[in-house]
């Protein structure tokens, strides 16, 4: 068989059964075309995107922009590995501070290997800054996070799908509820502490919008026990909720910044921790890093896709669209008893199936959803995740939302 051989949906499906892991439990469509707010599957079927990739793909699928600076740098130079120099790296390190307003930026690969770093900054910081006595740090996280699969995303994880078979699990770790100011102040009584390391917005465990002004006040509880206080925007950055960066909503700059995802708009994988000097220059050489971090074509690629976010406004967009859906979903759904609620912020949406996390209902809607033309994807049972590419267009959108209507209607009791 060829490498570009032309595949059926179900031949592909049984290549990747017998040949890959069975880590993951995708929806049965196979795609192999995508176009902005759409995508295609072998046999030519046409879908809007409602998960972007987890949202890697805001600035939608294969950006002429970003696609051509991808094929300008490959033509020239893709690695150097940090044992030299190269002449992008620097350009897009002076981009990226001046972008989000730090001093420093730590190039990274997956957003995964961004938490990674934070959370070796904060350790760091915690010895030689804060003088915490060696081996003493503590990071707290919050319940039901998400920030990937490595030894330590699992260590500090509240869910047994996650962690469960892989201890012993790392030290040093503690988790507290999620939007609970007071368990937060409380956990910040320990002098150990080092870090609290929270996503603005839940995404994976259901898009989970705290209370306002709870990112604020955290932030200040952190600053007052000389704790640091670490975002990780890595699905919600990036103009997804409708600001560059979630926490600008409450205008709060986290002492380190998490990015990936569409950071490189999904065309190549590219991550990064950033943060200030007192922060970031307590990694000396050989301390830290990576043989593809910050290799010049992935440092290319974010250039243009941070540029595509920004000159196309698509935070605004995703302000403008995202309260518009909300606003749909939730009339429809004040007369549907199906749903139970509707929430999110910018595009980056859930709706909460009136059943249990146990049952099939979210995913027999995806299904139908996918057979009706939209993508999308259950998490935790019952909560389906609806984040389309920010460049999604009124009209498009109030497409999506008739066929999201017609398709929960066809399941209501």
């Amino acid at each position: 068989m060829a490498i570009l051989d032309q595949l059926t949906s179900q031949q592909a499906i049984d290549l990747e059964k017998r040949y890959g892991a069975h880590n993951y439990h995708p929806l049965p469509v196979v795609l192999n075309r995508g176009e902005g707010v759409f995508v295609w599957d072998v046999e030519g079927k046409k879908y809007y995107d409602f998960l972007s990739a987890y949202s890697a793909v805001n600035q939608g699928h294969c950006h002429p922009k970003i696609v051509e600076a991808l094929k300008d740098q490959a033509g020239l130079l893709t690695l150097t590995s940090r044992a030299f120099h190269n002449d992008i790296l620097g350009q897009y390190e002076k981009y990226v501070t001046e972008l989000f307003g730090y001093d420093k930026i730590l190039p990274m690969n997956t957003g995964v290997e961004g938490g990674e770093t934070a959370l070796k900054l904060c350790r760091k910081w915690a010895y030689k800054v804060k003088g915490i006595q060696q081996n003493k740090a503590k990071i707290l996280f919050a319940e039901n996070n998400f920030w990937g699969r490595t030894l330590a995303a699992v260590s500090s994880s509240s869910d047994p799908s996650a962690f469960n078979d892989y201890g012993p699990y790392l030290p040093g770790f503690e988790i507290i509820k999620y939007n609970d100011l007071k368990a937060l102040e409380i956990a910040l009584e320990d002098p150990n502490v080092a870090g609290f390391m929270v996503e603005p917005i839940q995404g994976e465990a259901g898009v989970m919008v705290p209370d306002e002004g709870y990112l604020k006040k955290a932030y200040e509880l952190c600053k007052s026990k000389n704790v640091l206080f670490i975002a990780d925007e890595v699905q919600t950055g990036i103009s997804r909720t409708g600001k560059l960066y979630c926490c600008q909503h409450e205008g709060v700059k986290p002492d380190i910044l998490i990015l990936g995802k569409a950071l490189s708009g999904g065309v190549f994988p590219v991550s990064a921790a950033l943060a200030d000097d007192e922060i970031m220059m307590t990694i000396k050489p050989g301390e830290h890093g990576s043989t593809f971090g910050g290799n010049p074509l992935g440092c290319r690629v974010a250039m243009a896709a941070l540029k595509v976010a920004v000159d196309e406004n698509l935070a605004a967009n995703a302000e403008k669209l995202g309260s518009l859906f909300r606003k749909e979903l939730s009339s429809f759904a004040s007369k549907n008893n199906l749903l139970k609620s509707v929430r999110g912020k910018g595009l980056l949406n859930a709706i909460l199936i009136n059943d249990t996390e146990d049952s099939s209902t979210a995913w027999d809607i995806c299904l139908k959803l996918r057979d009706n033309g939209l993508l999308a994807k259950p998490t935790h049972g019952n909560i389906i995740r609806f984040a389309p590419p920010l460049v999604i267009t009124e009209e498009q959108i109030m497409d999506c939302i008739s066929i999201i209507k017609n398709t929960i209607n066809e399941f209501e009791i």
